[in-house]
C-alpha cells in the first residue's frame, strides 16, 4: 500500500496539498466537495487552455476557476482505484516538472494521463507473444508510411485492425490488410478469418506483407524503440489525434510499462498485393455451417497480383478525395 497523498485533506473544503513544495509547477493534491480525490495544475495566466480535453470514463477532466486562475483538475469517479489513481498522478508530476513551461507542463500532463487511462479501464496485464509483437511492427510500419502520405490526423483515424474491423486500415474506399511474416518463413501468409480478403462493395483492398525478423542487439529495435518513434509523431499535433493514438495502441495490447527489451525487431519493404478477381483466397458468403476459417496463401501465387507502392498511395489519394 502506497502512502495515501490526501489523507489530510477533508472534502468540502478548499484547501489543497502542493505536491512538491520544490516543484517548478503548481501541482497540488485535493479532494472534491464529493470527497473524490483529485489533482490540479494551475496554469500560468499567459498559459492557454488545450480544448476539448478528452472524454474518461473514470476520471473527471475539466478546467476550473482557481482564485482568478484556471487550473486543469483531474477527478477519480471509482473510489476502488484510488491507489492506481495516486500512482497515475504522481507519473502526471513527474512528466510535468520535466517541462521549463507551464504550456508543455500541461502538453505533458494530458497526454501522460491518455497514456495511463486504458489501465483504469483495466487494461490487460500480460505482455504481447512474439507473434503479437510481430504483427503490431507490421502495422506500425504501415501506419509511417501513411502518416508521411495523409498526415498522422488521417492515418491514425484509418487504423481499425486494433479495434476488431475486418480489415487493418480503412481509408474511404481503399481498405489494407497488413501481415508480418519472417523473411527467411516459408513464402506464405496467415489468414485468420474468411473476411480479411473479402470484397467490400464499390472498395478497393490491398495485401500488404512486411517482412519483420528477430535481431541480435545491436541490430533492430524492441517493440517499446519502435513504438516510441512513432509515440514522438504523435506527441507533436492535437491532443484529439494523440488521444486516438493512445485508444488505438491500448487496443492492441502495448503498454509503455511492460518490458520487451529481450527482443529486438527490424522490419523491411514491404510488397502490395491488388486483392481482387482470381487472387488466391477463400471468399463469402461460405456455405451454410462454415465459419472461423483460417488458411494460408503460398505468395508465389500472388505475384500477378503485385502493385508498386505509387498504385497504392494513388488508390489512397484518390478514395479520400472522393
Amino acid at each position: 500500500m502506497t502512502e495515501n497523498p490526501w489523507g489530510n485533506l477533508h472534502s468540502g473544503g478548499s484547501e489543497a496539498k502542493r505536491v512538491d513544495s520544490k516543484g517548478k509547477h503548481d501541482f497540488f493534491w485535493v479532494l472534491s466537495d464529493k470527497g473524490e480525490p483529485g489533482l490540479v495544475l494551475r496554469l500560468d495566466t499567459d498559459t492557454e487552455a488545450i480544448r476539448p480535453l478528452p472524454k474518461m470514463k473514470n476520471i473527471d477532466l475539466s478546467y476550473r476557476d482557481l482564485e482568478g486562475r484556471q487550473g486543469l483538475v483531474l477527478l477519480l469517479k471509482d473510489p476502488e482505484q484510488k491507489e492506481l489513481f495516486a500512482s497515475l498522478c504522481r507519473s502526471i508530476v513527474s512528466a510535468g516538472e520535466q517541462a521549463a513551461e507551464n504550456a508543455d507542463a500541461l502538453q505533458r500532463a494530458l497526454r501522460r494521463t491518455l497514456r495511463w487511462h486504458h489501465l483504469l479501464r483495466g487494461g490487460r496485464s500480460d505482455i504481447l507473444s512474439l507473434e503479437e509483437q510481430r504483427g503490431l511492427i507490421g502495422e506500425l510500419h504501415f501506419l509511417e508510411k501513411l502518416i508521411d502520405l495523409t498526415g498522422p490526423s488521417s492515418a491514425i483515424e484509418a487504423w481499425r485492425g486494433p479495434f476488431g474491423s475486418a480489415k487493418d486500415f480503412e481509408l474511404g474506399e481503399c481498405l489494407v490488410e497488413v501481415k508480418a511474416r519472417r523473411g527467411a518463413a516459408r513464402p506464405y501468409v496467415q489468414i485468420s478469418s474468411e473476411d480479411q480478403l473479402s470484397d467490400i462493395e464499390s472498395a478497393s483492398l490491398v495485401l500488404t506483407v512486411v517482412p519483420v525478423d528477430s535481431v541480435i542487439k545491436p541490430h533492430g529495435m524492441t517493440l517499446t524503440d519502435h513504438v516510441q518513434a512513432l509515440e514522438e509523431v504523435f506527441a507533436q499535433v492535437d491532443l484529439e489525434t494523440y488521444s486516438r493514438w493512445e485508444e488505438a495502441l491500448a487496443a492492441t495490447g502495448f503498454d509503455f510499462e511492460d518490458d520487451y527489451s529481450e527482443r529486438r525487431w527490424i522490419a523491411g519493404e514491404p510488397d502490395f498485393y491488388s486483392v481482387r478477381d482470381d487472387f488466391p483466397r477463400i471468399t463469402t458468403p461460405l456455405k451454410l455451417g462454415v465459419s472461423g476459417v483460417r488458411y494460408s496463401i503460398a505468395l508465389d501465387a500472388c505475384v500477378p497480383f503485385e502493385i508498386a507502392f505509387e498504385d497504392v498511395s494513388s488508390l489512397i489519394t484518390e478514395s479520400l478525395a472522393k
